[in-house]
C-alpha cells in the first residue's frame, strides 16, 4: 500500500507542469495550423515544442538539484516567492525577454522592432542570435564554472564522491581566491585559441560573467545580514533569491541558443522551453519537500559535476559546435551515476548495520 501512495504523491508535484504541457502543446499546434494551414505543419510545430521541452528538462535537471540545495535552507516566505515569481521570471524573462534583448543589443534596434523581426523575419532574427552565441557562452560558462568550483573548493566539505579529486580540492580551498585564479587562467587559455576580435569578445564577456558571480555573492552577503558567502546566503531571503535567478539565467543560455537549431520561431521556442521550465520547478519542489538530497548522498555532487561539464562545453562551443543532445545526456548520465552510487552506499550502510546487530 505504501508504494502506490508515494507514487501518487510524487505525481502530484507535477500537476501544474502537466496542465502547462497540455495548454502549451495545444497552443503550439494552433500556431502550426495558423502558420501553414495544414495538419503536417501543425504536427511539426507540436513535435518541436515537445522536443524543446525534453531538451530543457535534460539540460536543467542539475539546475533543479542545485536549486533544491539552496532552497531547502531558505525561509518559507522566500521559498514561496521563488517558486511563484521565479517561474514567471524563468518562463517570461529568460525564454522571451532575454532572446529579444540580445537582438536589441546586437542589432541596435528597439524592443518592438525586435519583436516584429522575430515574427516577420525569423531567419534574420535567428542569425543575430547565433552571432551572439560567443559572448553568451563565455559569460554563462564562466558564471556556471564559478558555481561548480565554489561547491568543491570548500574546506568544510566532508562528504566526497570522487574522493581522490574532491579531497585535494577541499584541502586547497584554504588558499583564498584559488577558484577565481583557476577560472582566469582558463579564460586566458581559451582566448589564445580564438582569433583577433573573437578573443577580445570572449575575454570581456567571461570577465563580466566572473564579476557578475562576485557581485551576486557580495549582494547576497549584504542583504542576508550575517552571511559571508554565497553558499551561506541560501539561508536568507532576497540574496538567495537573486542568486538562484542569476543561476537559472545561466542555465538557460545554452537551451535558448540551442533551441534555434530546431526552429527560428521565438514563440515556439518560448512554449517548448517554458513547458520544460515548469517541470524543472516541479522537480525542485519535490526534491525539497521529500528530502531527496538528504536521502541520496552523492546526488548533489553529480549535479555540480554536471554544472562544471556544462561550463566547459559552453567554452568549447566558442570553438566548435557541440550538439545540445550531448550536453543534456552528459549531465543526465553524471546525475544518474551519482544516484546509483548513493543507492549502493545506502545498501552497504544498511548491510553493515544489520551485521553489527547480529
Amino acid at each position: 500500500m505504501n508504494q502506490p501512495q508515494t507514487h501518487t504523491s510524487s505525481l502530484g508535484y507535477f500537476k501544474w507542469a502537466f496542465i502547462v504541457t497540455a495548454a502549451g502543446l495545444l497552443l503550439g499546434a494552433w500556431l502550426g495550423w495558423n502558420a501553414t494551414g495544414t495538419f503536417a505543419g501543425m504536427a511539426t510545430v507540436f513535435f518541436i515544442c515537445s522536443v524543446l521541452a525534453v531538451l530543457e528538462i535534460s539540460l536543467s535537471f542539475d539546475n533543479a538539484i542545485v536549486n533544491a540545495n539552496k532552497l531547502k535552507d531558505m525561509t518559507p516566505e522566500w521559498q514561496h516567492r521563488f517558486l511563484t515569481w521565479g517561474i514567471v521570471i524563468a518562463v517570461f524573462g529568460m525564454r522571451i525577454v532575454f532572446p529579444l534583448l540580445i537582438v536589441v543589443i546586437a542589432a541596435n534596434i528597439g524592443p518592438i522592432d525586435a519583436l516584429i523581426l522575430a515574427a516577420a523575419r525569423p531567419e534574420e532574427y535567428a542569425r543575430i542570435m547565433n552571432d551572439a552565441h560567443l559572448p553568451i557562452a563565455a559569460f554563462g560558462g564562466t558564471f556556471l564554472m564559478m558555481v561548480g568550483l565554489t561547491y568543491f573548493f570548500d574546506h568544510e566539505k566532508d562528504i566526497h564522491w570522487i574522493s581522490f579529486l574532491e579531497r585535494h580540492m577541499s584541502r586547497f580551498a584554504t588558499i583564498k581566491g584559488i577558484e577565481i585564479a583557476f577560472v582566469l587562467v582558463l579564460i586566458l587559455g581559451f582566448s589564445k585559441l580564438l582569433d583577433g576580435e573573437e578573443a577580445s569578445v570572449f575575454v570581456h564577456s567571461a570577465i563580466y560573467g566572473l564579476v557578475t558571480f562576485l557581485i551576486v555573492e557580495v549582494i547576497g552577503g549584504l542583504l542576508d545580514a550575517s552571511q559571508q558567502t554565497m553558499s551561506a546566503a541560501a539561508k536568507g531571503g532576497l540574496g538567495a533569491f537573486i542568486y538562484l535567478e542569476v543561476l537559472d539565467a545561466s542555465f538557460s543560455f545554452d537551451g535558448v541558443i540551442g533551441a534555434f537549431a530546431l526552429t527560428q520561431n521565438l514563440f515556439v521556442i518560448a512554449i517548448g522551453l517554458g513547458i520544460g521550465a515548469m517541470y524543472v520547478r516541479s522537480m525542485t519542489i519535490m526534491l525539497v519537500e521529500k528530502g531527496t538530497l538528504a536521502e541520496y548522498r552523492y546526488l548533489e555532487h553529480g549535479a555540480f559535476y554536471a554544472i562544471l561539464i556544462l561550463s566547459v562545453i559552453m567554452y568549447f562551443q566558442t570553438l566548435v559546435h557541440i550538439p545540445e543532445v550531448i550536453t543534456g545526456l552528459g549531465g543526465a548520465a553524471l546525475i544518474g551515476i551519482s544516484l546509483w552510487s548513493s543507492i549502493r552506499y545506502n545498501r552497504q550502510e544498511q548491510q553493515q548495520l544489520q551485521e553489527a546487530r547480529q
